[in-house]
């Protein structure tokens, strides 16, 4: 073999290795952030409230690339204390809701076509809690109709979305996406 040809399969080995090096640290890399979205988003642990993270044409929001026409609410969620009940008025206002979890991203997003007569009702649960709303499901204890979502993790947020088709109705969309509800299921 002649001296070119080593030089030149050690040198596409070297770029084979860094090619890979720099794929494994840009998809390891949003495991070692610090300030993900759930950590932004952890005060909202205790609201029932969702909290406005970006208001329509608000440049201030750690939100990223918002919509000017769309008003963007959040809550945090720890399944550790029971499942988590998302509850939303829909209207004529085009709404939607994403669920994700802390590590993983999307698990679930739904619009307000999915409501029933004016009513969104989700609730997000690990398999064990689903398994137990089942039992009582068997039982006859429940008589709720809502969409059950199962998390692989205990730690997520929601992400509201509320599109404003008039500035007009700017204020309302606003209204809209803090009036949505985060809470603990007591069932």
């Amino acid at each position: 073999m002649s001296r070119w040809m080593r030089a030149l399969i050690a040198t596409l080995c070297g770029l084979a290795l860094a090619a890979c090096v720099h794929i494994v640290v840009i998809l390891a890399g949003p495991s070692f952030a610090e300030e993900d979205a759930f950590s932004k988003l952890q005060d909202t642990l205790e609201a029932e409230q969702a909290e406005l993270i970006g208001g329509i044409g608000a440049p201030d929001t750690w939100f990223p690339k918002p919509d000017p026409a769309t008003a963007i609410a959040a809550c945090a969620f720890d399944l550790g204390e029971g499942p988590t009940r998302i509850s939303a008025k829909t209207g004529p206002l085009f709404q939607s809701l994403s669920i994700h979890t802390r590590k993983n991203g999307i698990i679930f997003a739904v619009t307000d076509r999915a409501a029933v007569r004016g009513d969104l009702e989700i609730v997000v649960m690990t398999p064990e809690q689903l398994d137990e709303a089942r039992m009582l499901d068997e039982s006859g204890e429940t008589t709720r109709q809502d969409v059950r979502v199962v998390s692989p993790q205990t730690e997520g947020f929601v992400i509201i979305r509320v599109a404003s088709p008039y500035p007009s109705l700017n204020s309302t969309t606003e209204a809209v996406a803090k009036s949505v509800s985060c809470t603990i299921d007591g069932d």
